[in-house]
């Protein structure tokens, strides 16, 4: 009788597959639990214990259930019943209106008004300085031609008494002051004005320095430059940038006190345009006369 031959088994090799691919499942499933557990919606967390607490504290009452998703907006629902005080508020914040300007505060803007028109009478005849006036704002605009040599921010000598009687008469009020300087569309790039920004902020501020060695409290006052952004007349023509070239000292009747500037645009007329104010004003028309040179 034949002998029968013996199969030979083949070693399997890749046996180790089976428990290697059962360590990565059960990897995977230990970093995914561990995300979960890191991962805690506060809103979530807060609305959960906000319910068990009810709950526990008075079994008859409960609040409303958790809302997955609108978690933000189930708690901004709640907050006008929770907190009617804070509703409140927040509405009588939206009709805030800005409280009235004081009798007080017409008056001295009325008095600086009439001090000012009488002691620069000679330049308003001239048209070289304009005088505007609001409920709580008062403006004194000087033409650039009548302070400052062209393209600088020196003042001139002659500029030098006449910001001396404006200060005289601003220096007994406690009004705050901005001094805001304007150049036309012209442009400059020297070293020392890069542009029309750095001049006209430096005009501003030489007449800020000006006033403070005439005796004014540095803290009143402060010095804008708006460049050649912000034009009452037509830049296209002389007269139009010759308006433009100005300083304006403003007199405010408190910190809070605003006042729109009047922005020339090219749909407009070249005619002067009363900005809108609160109250009637009293204004000086004025119309400077070219000079040599139209450079800022």
């Amino acid at each position: 009788m034949a002998r029968r031959k013996k199969v030979e088994e083949h070693v399997n090799h890749e046996r180790w597959l089976v428990s290697y691919a059962d360590f990565i499942t059960l990897l995977f499933a230990f970093f995914v639990v561990m995300y979960s557990i890191s991962s805690v919606n506060q809103g979530k967390y807060r609305v959960l214990s906000d319910s068990l607490e009810a709950t526990f504290a008075d079994p008859r009452r409960s609040i409303d259930p958790i809302q997955i998703g609108e978690v933000e907006r189930g708690l901004t629902e709640r907050t006008p019943k929770n907190n009617p005080k804070d509703v409140a508020d927040s509405e009588a914040i939206e009709v805030f209106t800005e409280p009235p300007v004081s009798e007080q505060t017409i008056e001295t803007i009325n008095e600086i008004s009439k001090k000012l028109n009488y002691s620069l009478k000679n330049l308003i005849d001239r048209e070289d300085v304009n005088i505007k006036q609001g409920e709580d704002w008062l403006e004194l605009e000087m033409k650039s031609n009548v302070l400052f040599y062209s393209g600088e921010a020196r003042l001139e000598n002659s500029a030098v008494p006449i910001i001396g009687k404006v200060a005289d008469i601003l220096r007994d009020s406690a009004n705050p002051i901005q001094v805001e300087g304007f150049t036309d569309n012209n442009p400059i790039n020297t070293s020392r004005f890069p542009s029309n920004w750095e001049l006209s902020a430096a005009r501003a501020a030489s007449v800020v320095h000006l006033l403070d060695r005439y005796g004014l409290e540095p803290h009143r006052m402060s010095a804008i430059g708006y460049g050649e952004f912000k034009p009452i007349a037509d830049n296209n023509t002389i007269e139009g940038r010759q308006q433009n070239r100005r300083v304006v000292l403003v007199v405010l009747g408190g910190q809070h006190s605003r006042r729109d500037i009047e922005v020339f645009t090219p749909t407009q007329k070249i005619n002067p345009v009363v900005p809108p104010m609160r109250a009637p004003t009293i204004q000086s028309n004025v119309q400077t006369q070219p000079r040599s040179g139209t450079t800022p």
